[in-house]
């Protein structure tokens, strides 16, 4: 699903990875749902994920997420910690893979990707800190492409994902895919 927002630039792009999951569909092949704002935007994406983690949850299973940073992502963020807080959500049986991270960056540094993600989710729900995995930056430029392999080997291990949520930039872009990229980029 897509949910696009009247108050643009905010998009945020949630893919159903779950083969199970049924939608209906007109003319397009990815639902899209627009609303009158950000925040409802986002509570509508926060919401779509808490139903999936208390549906794992109800059957045993573990749920996996896939994450992004940015602005666009934290008011999802923001309501999750909500939904955790006021309403009860454990995030104790939820994996979650980031979709990427600054190469050189150590987790620490103010600007990587992990401490953004510990700033507005990891650190303010009750995830497991070895449930949350988020690309290592520190990875010698030589081994790149291997540690690439084995992230994804990970996901693969985890079930895949089931819910990817991803913004999409002012240029169209998707983490740090610019329109027009190869598939396999």
């Amino acid at each position: 699903m897509i949910f696009q927002t009247n108050d643009l630039p905010h998009h945020i792009l949630l893919i159903h990875m779950n083969k199970n999951t049924k939608e209906s569909r007109q003319l397009e092949h990815i639902s899209t749902t627009i609303c009158s704002s950000s925040t409802d935007g986002s509570e509508l994406v926060a919401r779509e994920i808490s139903d999936l983690i208390r549906s794992r949850n109800a059957d045993g299973q573990h749920a996996v997420l896939g994450l992004a940073t940015g602005s666009t992502p934290i008011g999802v963020y923001r309501e999750l910690v909500r939904l955790h807080k006021d309403e009860g959500l454990s995030f104790k049986k939820v994996l979650t893979f980031n979709l990427d991270e600054y190469h050189g960056l150590e987790p620490e540094h103010p600007e990587s990707y992990a401490a953004f993600m510990d700033r507005h989710l990891f650190s303010l729900i009750d995830i497991p800190a070895d449930a949350t995995v988020v690309p290592d930056g520190k990875v010698p430029r030589e081994d790149v492409f291997a540690y690439c392999k084995a992230y994804e080997e990970r996901i693969s291990e985890a079930g895949g994902i089931d819910i990817q949520v991803l913004g999409i930039g002012r240029t169209g872009h998707i983490g740090f895919n610019e329109p027009g990229s190869g598939r396999d980029s």
